[in-house]
């Protein structure tokens, strides 16, 4: 593979878990080197997945995790001891090489190790800084601790997600990492080229509730403009769609255990072609001709809908709801998705990476193809310490005989 187009870029990277591994992992992907930083002393466990599940076999180990590869491919690992002063001094030394320091500790973690911003742009004047928290470094709650369910409680997402009349039902996991991750990789791309037209670093305070908040301005508006609540009479309601119209709209249960299909009528006219698939009197009926019609008795258009869908084999109808020119498809289990749809393979997006320690595993690839510079995943995660050497002999031009006395004494 050719140079990717951060093969310029250089990220002294103290991320974990998703919320920051996930960014740094994307740029990885388009070739910058992502020199992981760990904790030789707590055996690397400030990323609480490494060495966590899943597991590809009866083996267990901090080298082990598939989450933690699938986060941090294509990356390099070292170890440092930043309590000590000399692997303060190392990591000082790995900032003066470096574009961009990225964290995603709570609030105040590395101002007290003396590595805030000012700290870091003392080393490095150009530096580009990302902390990534629940709450940023700002305001009442800058001090509180968050994980993934709680920004998403703390925004609002999880009580817009749901069924009428019953209690919030949240995502199921931790979608704000992942959202986070989004804004942090594309933040740095942002503060690189300000860099590269100015000369002049920056910092970048990333909240993760506040990019939760992003994502429920309709509902805000809804209830600032209109005065009306997101929990009143039959809402929320996630499995039907009054913004834009659509009726029906839901996911209905096939035959066998848990099979499902998604369907979606866009308007009228998808409408009536459903009805001629469907070719029985209530679905010609004058009282769901019209999408007012069909909202007002969205229930019982549920009803019968879902009796014609249930003998059915799931794949088979979504296959003839969508030559008829209707929106639908098969409700996929993961596994299914990854093994069995004929357009997996074609896209790539399930990438196999070679593992010391594990072998050939697949991970996560990314959902774009960029025609002239595209993405590459190859290398799986960096073992706990495993390019000190590489780093601080060839980088830094520390001795092998010092790396050997700080290994000796917990530095690295």
């Amino acid at each position: 593979m050719p140079a990717g187009p951060l093969s310029n870029l250089r990220i002294c990277d103290l991320t974990g878990q998703l919320a920051g591994a996930g960014a740094t992992r994307y740029l990885a992907a388009f070739g910058a080197e992502v020199i992981r930083v760990e904790d030789p002393v707590r055996q690397g466990r400030w990323d609480v997945l490494r060495g966590s599940g899943p597991f590809v076999d009866d083996r267990r180990g901090l080298e082990l995790g598939g989450a933690f590869n699938n986060h941090n491919v294509e990356k390099k690992g070292v170890t440092i001891n930043l309590k000590d002063p000399r692997g303060r001094e190392l990591f000082a030394d790995l900032v003066r090489v470096s574009d961009v320091v990225t964290e995603n500790f709570a609030s105040g973690v590395m101002e007290r190790m003396g590595f805030g911003y000012d700290g870091l742009r003392a080393i490095r004047e150009d530096i580009i800084y990302v902390s990534n928290c629940g709450f940023g470094h700002s305001g009442r709650y800058a001090p509180y601790k968050t994980w993934g369910p709680v920004v998403q409680a703390i925004c609002g997402l999880t009580f817009l997600s749901g069924l009428p009349d019953l209690p919030p039902a949240g995502i199921g996991f931790s979608y704000m990492d992942h959202h986070g991750a989004n804004f942090m990789a594309i933040a740095v791309l942002g503060a690189v080229l300000y860099r590269q037209r100015t000369g002049r670093g920056q910092w970048i305070d990333l909240a993760t509730t506040e990019a939760g908040a992003t994502l429920v301005g309709p509902d805000v508006l809804d209830s600032s403009v209109n005065g009306r609540p997101l929990r009143r009479p039959g809402m929320p309601d996630s499995n039907h769609s009054a913004h834009p119209a659509m009726a029906p709209h839901n996911v209905y249960a096939t035959d066998g255990d848990d099979n499902w299909i998604a369907i979606a009528c866009r308007d009228d006219a998808d409408w009536r072609r459903l009805a001629d698939l469907i070719d029985e009197p209530w679905a010609q009926a004058d009282r769901f001709a019209k999408v007012d019609d069909r909202l007002r008795r969205q229930s019982e258009l549920d009803e019968l809908l879902g009796r014609w869908c249930l003998p059915q084999e799931r794949r088979a109808l979504a296959a003839r709801l969508q030559a008829a020119g209707v929106p639908a498809a098969a409700v996929l289990r993961p596994g299914e998705r990854v093994e069995e749809d004929p357009a997996t393979g074609p896209w790539g997006l399930w990438p196999t990476v070679k593992h010391p320690e594990m072998g050939a595993v697949r991970v996560d690839g990314l959902p774009l193809h960029l025609s002239e510079t595209d993405w590459s995943l190859e290398r799986g995660a960096p073992r706990l310490g495993e390019h000190n050497e590489e780093v601080f002999v060839g980088l830094l031009g520390r001795s092998s005989d010092e790396l050997a006395i700080l290994r000796a004494e917990g530095v690295i």
